[in-house]
């Protein structure tokens, strides 16, 4: 019999307390090879946003079809959206029915597959069909790696570990960048530019097949032996001792209820609809409030802004792509120290303030006159007017704001809110709605901004940030430090009330003290 105390109504549980050692980032290498290796499937998944960006404006150059048509420019940045929408909806079911290690190497095969159609591509319909594939892989990527790196993590740095497949995705959007210059000057720009985006995904499917399956799924698939083995490299044997008993507490309790989950089950109970409204609103609030607005098409924006060189676009792109990487680091750093939904909140905050200086800055651009325009430019097609500059700003604003909080907190949060036999369904329908949101940000960002002028846009992108802050004060709890049981019961008190935790702590064996007899 394993005792662990839950001291107060939180039911907060301190694993130093239990074995009086203090786990951090760096203590466990084994987890942290686990994390960085999953946390490839972000690399792709960044590199795949930051690559169009760049890659969109020598494909313009190739086919002039393709200049002179932002509905065909739109399709090709957002087929790849599509294509990870329904990837990320086949991933939770594939996650949850074959494990999230074959789920990783079938999405690494898909995604090779797709780098190379792109790169040969003979026009723009061929690639176009490439994007697709490349979404396919991106999308069941894109629910494996949280849920893999959350369940081979102890639960005081969770948050951390699943935010390090984010910085994975910011370091792929700024990899890209610099991928993007080197080949600007080479034949065949950007062929080369899509077609190494094949590398990680063969690199990552080399690695995995030298790691084990999550060992939360292998409990929960009866496998006890090897999860137990996996766990045993992961926790010293008092907190094996603890983790073995959670999980054997998990398995009975499901065992009780139907094995199978089916997507409609997710909406037949109310503390799984909140939890799914929580976990999919975060998602959908992280497209909207515009982040791949500005990755997709931040060189874009740049020459809206008056930068016509594309080198130079680049080149200041690269900035924004690096202080997001930057920032994710910063948002590591926190996520597990400050809580999730403080982070989040004051991220919120700084994206309304620096949409607003964006907007600002295309305003003051539009009250400009011709005249005054023209004598901006100079020989090498740059614009120094200082609206130009103040656009560049509020862009660089916007990151050091979003990356810390909206970027990795809805992806921590979807991996731990959702108990295990809902882990999978739930995941990939909430990463179905960030994929749908990406959808419909990046196939009417162009065709907005030239119907209501690229200052309205970015305004409207502020309003619903102020929505956001709204939805996190009113759906979204505090998950910091809590074990996948404890956030469960947490669900369960929302939807039926306080009372439910004394109820339930005594039907299990414990008293009205807080203490756990597992």
């Amino acid at each position: 019999m394993t005792i662990i105390s839950l001291p107060g109504s939180s039911g907060y549980l301190n694993p130093t307390a239990i074995t009086g050692k203090k786990v951090t980032y760096f203590s466990n290498r084994y987890v942290l090879g686990l994390t960085v290796t999953a946390g490839i499937g972000g690399l792709l998944f960044g590199y795949d946003t930051g690559v169009i960006s760049g890659a969109l404006l020598y494909i313009k150059d190739d086919f002039p079809v393709v200049d002179n048509n932002n509905f065909l420019q739109e399709t090709i940045v957002s087929m790849a959206i599509f294509g990870a929408i329904i990837g990320a909806a086949v991933g939770g079911w594939l996650n949850d029915a074959h494990g999230r290690k074959k789920a990783t190497l079938i999405a690494d095969v898909i995604f090779a597959v797709g780098s190379v159609v792109m790169a040969a591509a003979p026009d723009p319909y061929v690639l176009i069909f490439g994007r697709l594939l490349v979404g396919l892989g991106i999308g069941a990527a894109s629910v494996t790696a949280p849920v893999y790196i959350a369940e081979a993590s102890p639960s005081e740095i969770r948050g951390g570990l699943v935010s390090t497949n984010v910085l994975m995705i910011t370091g792929g959007q700024f990899l890209s960048y610099l991928v993007n210059l080197a080949f600007t000057e080479v034949p065949g720009t950007w062929r080369w530019m899509l077609g190494v985006s094949g590398v990680p995904a063969v690199v990552q499917f080399i690695l995995m097949l030298f790691l084990p399956e999550s060992p939360r799924w292998l409990y929960m698939k009866n496998e006890k032996s090897e999860a137990i083995a996996v766990l045993s490299k992961i926790y010293d044997p008092d907190r094996l001792e603890v983790e073995v008993d959670l999980l054997s507490a998990a398995l009975e309790e499901e065992t009780l209820s139907e094995n199978s989950v089916k997507y409609t089950d997710v909406f037949k109970s109310k503390e799984i609809r909140l939890a799914f409204l929580a976990g999919a609103g975060l998602q959908a609030f992280q497209q909207f409030t515009g982040i791949n607005t500005v990755m997709y098409y931040s060189p874009t924006i740049v020459q809206m802004a008056g930068f016509t060189s594309n080198k130079l676009a680049l080149l200041l792109s690269l900035i924004v792509a690096g202080m997001n990487a930057i920032g994710t680091v910063l948002g590591i750093i926190l996520i597990d120290r400050f809580g999730r939904r403080r982070l989040a909140l004051t991220s919120l905050f700084g994206v309304v303030l620096s949409l607003i200086v964006l907007s600002g800055a295309f305003f003051l651009q539009s009250s400009q006159s011709f005249s005054e325009i023209c004598e901006a430019y100079i020989l090498n097609g740059s614009c120094k007017s200082s609206s130009a500059w103040f656009a560049i700003a509020g862009l660089v604003l916007y990151i050091a704001f979003f990356s810390p909080g909206m970027g990795p907190v809805p992806w921590a949060v979807n991996s731990e809110i959702y108990p295990g036999k809902y882990r999978g369904v739930c995941g990939g329908m909430s990463a179905t709605v960030n994929w749908v949101s990406n959808l419909i940000v990046a196939q009417s960002f162009l065709s907005i901004a030239a119907a209501v002028g690229t200052a309205t846009t970015f305004l409207i992108l502020a309003g619903v940030a102020v929505i956001a802050i709204f939805f996190m004060l009113a759906f979204v709890p505090e998950t910091k430090g809590l074990s996948f049981e404890q956030v469960e019961r947490l669900w369960k008190e929302r939807a039926w009330g306080s009372g439910y935790e004394t109820d339930s702590l005594l039907e299990n064996g414990s008293d009205r003290t807080g203490v756990y007899v597992a």
